[in-house]
């Protein structure tokens, strides 16, 4: 019956939308509301049904309904506004001025309120396309009309507050840059009666709630009005009155904080006035002596939102002001009063609250240690009265860096190496989540206390120092539990601090801190307790190299006490130690392989000699992560006899267990089904990976060692998983013994990758590659969907990329073992089969970029394949895939380009109408838009390419079907303005014809890019979403001019990214 709600050829029933919109919000089960939703997204959707809605705002007595009338409304104006006639927008935009006006003119139920604010938002949206050329007047209108009534006026302060928002904070992405362009400066001309009616209105009412929505209203203009009008009046006197008032606090105190925010030298005797006043009126309402804290703890809501005013109030103004209100004495006492009461709320335990003062202190601290940089020799730091003010403003804030210290070893934020953790029960357990809110948090954290240390080693020296050993003494009175979240987050900051201190106090901090920290190791009790310590000691000492490098008995203290550590079997400890050895082997290397004083042997004979006892509890992913890390020394040793003898102790293990698997395969090649034995040699082949993954060319010895006997077993599982297959059927794959087999094979194959990988000498690597291809290749084919690795795709595709050219010959037989095979099992679906997909279009990619010239041999079907195929794969919407796909389209267009006249013309003649059509479908179609650089960079390519003379010789068109071209270009560019015509209905010719001249027209790659991002932000795919990715290059840029800058303070490049010395 609901259906009659869509045959517009009878008047429409508003109670049976009435009963099918309730139906949608209160139907007991689900067939009748999805029923109920189908019918009104028809309805919504049909391009007559807004000459419905003011039928429907009539007769209808449902909020609910009405409401979806509006929709309808918000909708037609949002996407087909500029398709209607004049008279027929002029006619909607009165209809709804005069609905505002008469319904806003008396005081609001709560559901009309609701309703009230939904047509607040459509005029806004009429006024984004229309205002102001036309509807001059509509400011000078509203300002009016707002003058004859309270109520109206509070409606006019909420449409005025909404303009604002959508036009500075929510345009981009959502408005062309010509139109957000227009709206600013309109608004920035009108302001004036703006600012007149806020002003009559903080200075005439009496009715809290339209002065609550002026505040609202001025806050949200006062980030980008004309500057005289801040100070103009008496707006900020009346501001600050208002913020002694608690109805007011919040929003006048919000106020004030965009206005202390604005950065505007010729005013800088207001600010200072208007910060005087300020504090004078914050003391009676919050006293120094309070506990800010524990005042946020118990507060009410509106007590807290003050106090997250207050830190924006104090952050914003300092930022801009700081340096005005160190002019004078008075103004000086102000501001330390300020920033002590900046650093009593940085205690709030409120995770918002922490970050907008840890923003502001990072901030703080690199001004007041930028101020002395210029007196930095080398890794040293001296302050003299030369340093334009830099010692004295350095002792001036003495007392505040000094707390800031103490903050930072207070609520130091957990870093990601540190993997034993408190979980909510008190326990010390392995971390199974890393959170990236905290890892951004330890970040800013890290850089606020290495600009702090480099203000005062002595000062940070000492806090850690007292504090560890408070820590201490409290173990060694029995009437005190260890606390662990004082010593974590210690421990955390000890190790932030690593190369900010002058060598010599560097070393003597560090000894002091692993003394203390080993006396709590023997000291306290429990398993938790250790662990806990033992996180701490691994977190601290991976991050000195240097210092452990430069001290060798240290150094081996370290380490043993790591290898202690392994014995553990407290969750996670022997992860963070196997984790902390690893990036110790990775910085300090070279010390195990050389003769050190008073040493019998080296440390790496003797690591050997005791090899099996140091591993023997270890499960076998840490074995391989130690594996890893003696692998490191051993590439360290110059003698090419020595590293063959450290490398064939440190296999015996594995080598022992790989000869046992052989000699019982030999015997009964039944044995390799033994879940005992497939454990084994997937055990001997990942060791083998991890000391190939840190050895590189050396472990050709220990490859040749295994490689013959390890391919047969490679064979031998693939036979025994084609059997399973073949007898079981399809589902046989997935069973646990087939997995098993899998999991070897794949073992074996990372294997080969990473000795690949690893491998610099082309000739040894290319003598490995004949035996593999029947195997592996022939294995591959052959094998059911299910049962083919991904891991041959990749090891292919980096034999490929390393080898190059070598690999031409023998790239026909890869691409016809894998290529059709794999391309029946990814383009049925976007789901099955996600690592093959992705590995499939590497391999792709490594022939295109480093044996292109295969690809002219190949088959017009075969190619016609590989192209079907690139376009597969940038219209995934999994964007790893999609990035993949545009890059080999990206670099397949640049070696055609590079081909000869004759070849690029073939290519283009078949495939450049195909090509430019998929991009500008999948550009516009709002799925993709990660991959918006990459299309405008193929786009921009393409309309080049047709527009060079002699380029293209031929036309691009089907001269079958007629039809005569002046030449490519305007061939293309007609083509192109019949596609969009037709793709988007909601976009007039004019706009049509505007965008594709600019494809044309625009050389320069910029202006290309950001004319298709205007055009984008037209098309209805993209207005009201999130349009971020389409700014990623830009926000890409700023991230590595920061990474720069920050790599010239001491102490701040991390220490993984330091080379050994």
């Amino acid at each position: 019956m609901a259906e009659r709600l869509l045959d517009f050829a009878v008047p429409l029933d508003v109670g049976l939308l009435e009963r099918t919109v309730d139906a949608f919000h209160t139907a007991g089960n689900n067939e009748q509301r999805g029923a109920a939703e189908a019918i009104l997204r028809k309805l919504q959707e049909h391009p007559d049904a807004w000459r419905k809605v003011d039928q429907i705002l009539k007769e209808s007595k449902s909020s609910q309904t009405k409401f979806f009338a509006l929709q309808i409304l918000e909708s037609l104006i949002k996407y087909r506004w500029g398709a209607l006639p004049e008279d027929q927008r002029e006619g909607i935009k009165n209809f709804i001025s005069t609905l505002v006006v008469n319904i806003s003119s008396t005081p609001p139920q709560e559901q009309q309120a609701f309703f009230m604010r939904k047509l607040d938002a459509i005029l806004v949206e009429i006024l984004k396309h229309d205002w102001p050329h036309r509807w001059k007047g509509f400011i000078p209108e509203l300002v009016a009309a707002s003058r004859t009534s309270e109520v109206l006026c509070e409606n006019s302060m909420h449409i005025l507050r909404l303009l604002s928002e959508e036009i500075f904070d929510f345009s981009r992405g959502a408005l062309t840059q010509a139109k957000i362009k227009e709206l600013k400066s309109s608004l920035n001309d009108e302001f004036r009666l703006i600012h007149e009616l806020c002003h009559f209105v903080l200075n005439n009412s009496q009715c809290p709630s339209l002065i609550q929505a002026t505040l609202s209203t001025l806050h949200a203009y006062l980030s980008w009005v004309p500057l005289g009008y801040i100070f103009q009046g008496n707006m900020v006197e009346k501001l600050l009155q208002l913020f002694a008032q608690p109805p007011f606090r919040n929003l006048a105190l919000q106020c004030l904080t965009e206005i202390g925010s604005l950065n505007i030298n010729e005013f800088g005797n207001q600010f200072v006035a208007m910060y005087r006043v300020f504090m004078g009126q914050l003391m009676p309402i919050l006293p120094q002596q309070v506990s800010i804290a524990n005042a946020y703890e118990n507060g009410k809501t509106e007590d807290q939102k003050f106090i997250q005013n207050l830190a924006l109030f104090f952050t914003g103004f300092f930022k801009s002001h700081e340096l005005l209100l160190e002019s004078t004495e008075p103004d000086r006492q102000n501001l330390l009063i300020g920033l002590q009461y900046l650093v009593h709320i940085s205690y709030v335990d409120d995770v918002e609250v922490f970050k907008t003062c840890l923003d502001y202190w990072n901030y703080f601290v690199m001004e007041v240690y930028n101020a002395a940089v210029p007196c930095q020799t080398g890794r040293m730091t001296f302050y003299d009265s030369r340093t334009c003010g830099g010692k004295e403003r350095r002792l001036f804030f003495e007392s505040i860096l000094s707390q800031l210290r103490t903050l930072m070893l207070c609520r130091m934020a957990k870093p990601e190496e540190v993997i034993v953790v408190e979980d909510e029960n008190g326990n010390a357990v392995r971390e199974t989540m890393k959170d990236s809110e905290v890892l951004a948090q330890y970040k800013t954290m890290r850089e606020t206390l290495i600009y702090l240390s480099n203000l005062d080693q002595e000062d940070t020296e000492r806090q850690m120092l007292d504090k560890l050993r408070a820590q201490l003494k409290s173990v060694q009175n029995t009437a005190h539990d260890l606390s662990w979240t004082a010593l974590h987050t210690l421990c955390w900051a000890i190790g932030s601090v690593s190369g900010t201190m002058q060598e010599d106090m560097e070393s003597r901090f560090l000894v002091s801190v692993i003394r203390d920290l080993l006396s709590l190791c023997e000291l306290t009790r429990g398993k938790n307790n250790k662990a806990i310590i033992a996180s701490c000691i691994m977190y601290v000492v991976g991050q000195y190299p240097k210092f452990l490098r430069a001290h060798w008995k240290f150094l081996k203290t370290v380490v043993n006490k790591l290898f202690e550590f392994m014995h553990e079997m407290h969750p996670g400890v022997q992860d963070m130690a196997c984790d902390t050895f690893l990036k110790i082997c990775n910085k300090c290397k070279k010390q195990f392989v050389i003769d050190q004083q008073d040493e019998p042997k080296k440390f790496i004979v003797e690591l050997l000699e005791h090899l099996t006892e140091t591993i023997r509890d270890l499960q076998p992913h840490q074995v391989n992560s130690f594996y890893e890390s003696v692998g490191l020394m051993i590439s360290s040793e110059s003698n090419e006899n020595y590293q063959v003898e450290y490398l064939m102790m440190l296999m015996s293990p594995p080598n022992a267990a790989w000869k046992e698997v052989i000699a019982q395969a030999s015997a009964n090649i039944e044995s390799l089904k033994s879940p005992e034995i497939l454990k084994k040699v997937q055990n001997c082949l990942q060791a083998n990976t991890s000391v190939c993954q840190s050895l590189g060319d050396p472990f050709d010895h220990q490859m040749k060692t295994i490689y013959v006997e390890m391919l047969e077993i490679y064979k031998q599982y693939s036979e025994l998983i084609s059997k399973e297959v073949s007898s079981g059927g399809p589902y046989a794959a997935k069973s646990a013994f087939v997995r098993a087999m899998r999991s070897v094979k794949r073992s074996a194959l990372k294997l080969l990758e990473t000795l690949v990988e690893s491998m610099t000498k082309k000739d040894v690597i290319m003598g490995y590659v004949p035996r593999m291809l029947d195997p592996i290749l022939g294995d591959y084919n052959r094998n059911v969907p299910d049962a083919r690795d991904p891991e041959v795709l990749s090891l292919f595709a980096t034999i490929i990329r390393k080898l190059q050219s070598h690999m031409a010959d023998e790239v026909p037989r890869v691409f016809e073992a894998v290529f059709e095979c794999t391309l029946n099992m990814i383009t049925k679906n976007f789901e099955d089969y996600p690592d093959h997909r992705l590995k499939f279009f590497a391999l792709l990619h490594a022939i295109t970029n480093h044996c292109f010239k295969v690809l002219f041999a190949m088959s017009p079907g075969q190619l016609q394949l590989v192209m079907d195929s690139i376009v597969w794969a940038f219209r995934h919407t999994e964007r790893n895939v999609a990035e993949t796909g545009l890059n080999l389209l990206e670099d397949l267009l640049h070696k055609f380009q590079e081909s000869g006249v004759q070849v690029l013309t073939g290519f283009h003649r078949a495939y450049f109408i195909k090509i430019m059509q998929e991009i500008l479908v999948v550009m516009a179609d709002g799925f993709h838009k990660p991959g918006f650089k990459q299309h405008a960079k193929i786009l921009h390519h393409l309309f080049t390419v047709v527009q060079m003379d002699g380029a293209i010789q031929g036309p691009l068109w089907d001269q079958s079907k007629g039809g005569t071209h002046t030449n490519n270009a305007t061939y293309i560019r007609e083509f192109v303005e019949d596609l969009l015509t037709r793709s988007f209905p909601n976009l007039t010719a004019a706009q049509v014809m505007a965008c594709v001249a600019g494809m044309f027209d625009m050389r320069e790659f910029p202006a290309f890019k950001s004319h298709l991002r205007d055009f984008l932000v037209q098309t209805k795919q993209f207005a009201s979403q999130d349009n971020a990715e389409l700014y990623a290059e830009e926000a890409a840029a700023q991230r590595e001019a920061e990474k720069r800058r920050m790599a010239g303070i001491p102490g701040m490049l991390l220490v993984k990214e330091e080379t050994d010395m």
